[in-house]
């Protein structure tokens, strides 16, 4: 018992689940203004990969590993607006396309990878973000070893997820945004356009999960590997949906799945004896849990998911 406590409360666990949290945390908040616009958005993990891929292609083209940070947003952003014609000009079902989107950039990346580097499994590595520690907080008892170096995304996500709470719950934008996805109609009424409001926000959450995906590619790694994002769009639809639509509250959620996810990689290294494939199936299993919850006792913008033309739904 004293050594499952042991590992549990090991201040490394809490360190590895802000690095963890990451990509999660900013795919979370790109779900939260798609949907909060009215726009499901399944195809975060679709926009993750592309985000990871691109990184890599930018830093192998330039050298620099921030404009790879910089193709990964676009990249993102790209799908984000794919799924956007589909889901608005279209008036596909949202949950299929982003399933299908998720299927084509799974596709897309494999492909491309074999074409630009002749390796189906990994590309070449490439320039990373180097660490960056804060002078005076690594110093810090505790909270240094917690806060105080990482990498500069690490920092960026959380200066972001700050911001996308003050954009959305404070200002004229975000409103129009919460129109758009609980009563379009009203929104419509007082001259707002819904649909360039849905188009503005699918495409910021595909170039925030972009951004989550040059973190797994340029951050934590320096290269990128098939199906990199591992599942972690499908996470952050689970962290969103969890917090709320909420930016902090999404954050809070990825915390949770991101210990789970570091909890178990501890337990793989400790004296505790358990079979790997149930403590790799921790943050899944979470993952399933949470979101039967959520769903059952959350509120969704009353819009969601429908389709709005000139003043009448759908």
């Amino acid at each position: 018992m004293r050594e499952i406590l042991d590992v549990i409360f090991d201040i490394n666990n809490v360190t590895a689940t802000i690095r963890m949290a990451t990509p999660i945390a900013l795919a979370a908040m790109g779900g939260a203004f798609s949907e909060r616009s009215g726009v499901i958005n399944i195809g975060l993990e679709g926009m993750i990969l592309t985000g990871a891929f691109c990184g890599v292609l930018g830093s192998y083209i330039s050298g620099s590993p921030w404009l790879g940070v910089l193709f990964a947003v676009v990249g993102g952003g790209l799908m984000g607006a794919i799924l956007a014609v589909f889901a608005i000009k279209l008036k596909a079902d949202h949950v299929v396309s982003g399933v299908g989107l998720n299927i084509f950039a799974l596709g897309l990346t494999s492909w491309l990878m074999q074409v630009l580097w002749k390796n189906r499994g990994t590309s070449v590595s490439v320039n990373g973000l180097p660490m960056f520690s804060i002078p005076v907080v690594r110093d810090v008892p505790v909270l240094g070893t917690i806060l105080g170096t990482h990498s500069p995304l690490v920092y960026m996500m959380l200066i972001l997820i700050f911001l996308g709470w003050v954009v959305m719950f404070k200002t004229p934008l975000g409103l129009r945004i919460r129109m758009a996805g609980e009563h379009p109609e009203a929104a419509d009424t007082v001259g707002i356009n819904v649909h360039a409001v849905q188009y503005f926000s699918v495409i910021l959450s595909g170039c925030l999960a972009g951004l989550g995906g040059a973190y797994l590619s340029l951050a934590q790694l320096n290269w990128f590997s098939m199906n990199m994002s591992a599942g972690r769009g499908y996470m952050a639809l689970a962290a969103n949906i969890f917090g709320q639509w909420n930016p902090i509250g999404g954050l809070g959620a990825s915390f949770l799945f991101a210990f789970t996810d570091a909890l178990q990689m501890r337990i793989q290294t400790s004296p505790i004896k358990l079979p790997t494939d149930i403590i790799q199936m921790l943050p899944y299993i979470l993952t399933i849990l949470v979101l039967a919850g959520a769903v059952i006792r959350s509120r969704p913008p009353a819009a969601l998911g429908r389709h709005y033309e000139s003043g009448r739904a759908a």
